[in-house]
């Protein structure tokens, strides 16, 4: 049996608690056949990059490496996060590129190259993850490693005119053509690489999923959309109504429905959009005045880049003439909260909220809409509201689709969610959750390992 080897610019150390799906499936897939977990250590040197860290658990080898304060900066706060994630949002007008940070993306690259490749051997299967680590198989191969690389994008795939927007756009992309399989969580984002491929990387698209570089390297793509582990969500959720924090939460709501989002605070994730889309929903539906509470929790994220700041800075305005302009004496419309809570207790919040917001202006994948579903009490479940433009859109039929950019249809349809007779949501939440139970993260993962064994 080949080895598993997994590949992120973050690793999911032993002795750290991690609940995340993503690093409970990868860890559950290294259990299967024991294998090696590899990336940035989290540790950042006021001085050098390099420092080489190992542990071992069971048949699982973890080996990270730290950064120096410089490369963290450019690399990763840099381009990664300045430069790639607005392009891979769709956002060209926040590309942020300098030469420097390019250079830091591809040094750190190389060092992560330099230190992997002596651990490989010829028969492992090495799963790379993220736009992070986009040209990591072109170093690999130059440094000799000839065994399969497959890679993974958890973010959406723009156009291939945004990408061509980026300079060094052929060297940066011209990377991904080493690998043996490009997995995406949509057909869409699998067939806008594939337009890149044929319209600027001076390839050719065999057939859907079968791609010729210009140098005549043969390789795989194909769509894996990403899930949750359903059944755990669902009995998380069921066992969350008895916690403190849930019953607190009830019994704040006084008899009313609760609508809730729940994002990382991006600009990705359309929540100033969201906010006015709510107040359109209290201007335009006046009978539904004190019916519906609407919580959303947004935890700070890269708190110190000023585009995050000034979205935080207009999201706290928003709230409050939105809640100036509707609130009663014992009745505030918005709450909105810049905090973490246990992922026991959302899951508990999903299940007490009659509508889920999930209105991303772009999404590679957005979890948070299949564990809305899968927390929902199948006698009385509640209603999704979901962004076309997020890759759960492609899956969860039952949920109401809508356009974030277009206010008075979001509002429209937390009216219509509000109102939505309980035989009409049992039948869109049965059809979402039957998707859900077949295709969990188990299913995933395995679907993709075995993809690129056959690579």
């Amino acid at each position: 049996m080949s080895r598993l080897v997994i590949v992120s610019n973050r690793v999911a150390l032993p002795d750290r608690t991690s609940s995340g799906g993503l690093a409970v499936a990868l860890q559950a897939a290294l259990e299967e056949t024991g294998g090696l977990w590899f990336g940035w250590s989290g540790r950042i040197d006021e001085e050098t990059s390099g420092n080489v860290s190992e542990q071992q658990a069971g048949d699982i080898q973890y080996v990270t490496v730290d950064l120096s304060r410089r490369d963290h900066d450019d690399y990763y706060n840099g381009f990664a996060n300045r430069t790639l994630w607005p392009l891979l949002h769709f956002r060209v007008d926040l590309v942020d590129y300098s030469r420097e940070t390019y250079q830091a993306y591809r040094r750190v690259n190389a060092l992560f190259a330099d230190t992997l490749a002596p651990l490989l051997r010829d028969d492992d299967l090495v799963w790379i993850h993220d736009y992070h680590l986009i040209p990591l198989a072109q170093l690999l191969r130059q440094r000799g490693i000839r065994c399969r690389l497959g890679f993974f994008l958890h973010v959406p795939m723009p156009s291939s005119d945004l990408l061509a927007a980026l300079p060094d756009h052929n060297r940066l992309f011209e990377g991904l053509s080493s690998y043996d399989l490009i997995g995406f969580q949509t057909e869409r984002d699998l067939e806008r690489f594939q337009d890149y491929v044929r319209l600027f990387g001076r390839g050719e698209v065999i057939e859907s999923g079968v791609l010729a570089t210009a140098k005549g390297h043969r390789l795989r793509a194909g769509a894996f959309p990403i899930s949750i582990d359903t059944a755990r969500i669902a009995e998380q959720a069921a066992n969350a109504v008895g916690k403190a924090s849930v019953k607190r939460l009830a019994d704040s709501l006084s008899g009313r429905l609760l609508a809730i989002g729940v994002d990382r605070l991006d600009y990705s994730k359309g929540l100033p959009e969201r906010f006015r889309a709510f107040g359109c929903y209290l201007g335009r539906h006046w009978e539904q005045l004190g019916r519906l509470t609407f919580l959303q929790i947004a935890p700070v994220s890269r708190g110190e880049v000023a585009e995050y700041q000034a979205l935080r800075e207009q999201l706290e305005r928003l709230t409050g003439h939105i809640n100036g302009e509707h609130a009663q004496p014992d009745w505030t419309p918005m709450r909105y909260v810049n905090r973490n809570f246990p992922h026991a207790s959302l899951t508990g919040f999903y299940r007490l909220a009659r509508v889920g917001l999930v209105t991303p202006l772009r999404d590679g994948m957005n979890l948070v809409a299949k564990e809305f579903v899968a927390a929902q009490d199948p006698s009385d479940p509640g209603v999704l509201v979901l962004s076309s433009f997020a890759g759960a859109a492609r899956e969860l039929d039952g949920a109401l689709l809508v356009n974030p950019y277009d206010l008075d249809g979001v509002a429209d349809a937390i009216a219509a969610a509000v109102e939505m007779p309980m035989e009409e949501r049992r039948e869109r939440w049965s059809s979402m959750m039957a998707r859900l139970r077949t295709h969990d993260i188990t299913a995933w993962r395995r679907g993709y390992i075995e993809a690129l064994k056959a690579a």
